[in-house]
């Protein structure tokens, strides 16, 4: 996965939170980079027709650019879930952040395969916790946690 994906991942995640484009300062805090790196990839993925971006209105994915997002959503979700349910990994959200980004998409595959995940993925991802709402954990975990930026 490359940092496009990362960014088109971000971009959709804050659209579905808030059913609204996305900010690039909200961007920018989630992938924990500037503003103006930020604006620059945005409009690195509008020239591709990824995204589309009005000036003080936001960033939306484009029909083009959902399929890559729901794809690098979907990856997240393997790893993390494979990391929390296989390797039993207390800390599976940073290091899917930090592992998920530079796997090759066979290897997601792979440990696919070696987790049961739901039909409905990733659809179940919730932005707001940033994990997939229905990773198995107990209801005290998800309450007390606070809610980290994606490359934390």
């Amino acid at each position: 996965m490359n940092r496009a994906d990362q960014y088109l991942k971000t971009i959709y995640v804050l659209e579905e939170m808030s059913d609204a484009p996305a900010s690039t300062g909200d961007i920018a805090d989630r992938l924990e980079v500037s503003p103006a790196s930020a604006n620059e990839m945005i409009g690195k993925l509008a020239d591709r027709g990824l995204v589309e971006h009005e000036k003080y209105e936001g960033t939306v994915v484009t029909d083009k650019g959902e399929q890559r997002a729901r794809t690098a959503v979907e990856s997240y979700c393997v790893v993390q879930r494979f990391l929390h349910m296989v390797l039993e990994v207390d800390d599976y959200k940073r290091e899917a952040r930090t592992i998920e980004p530079v796997l090759d998409p066979t290897v997601v595959e792979r440990l696919d395969t070696l987790i049961d995940r739901p039909t409905e993925c990733p659809e179940c991802f919730d932005g707001a916790i940033d994990q997939c709402d229905c990773l198995d954990l107990p209801e005290t975990a998800n309450a007390s946690e606070s809610v980290p930026s994606p490359t934390e």
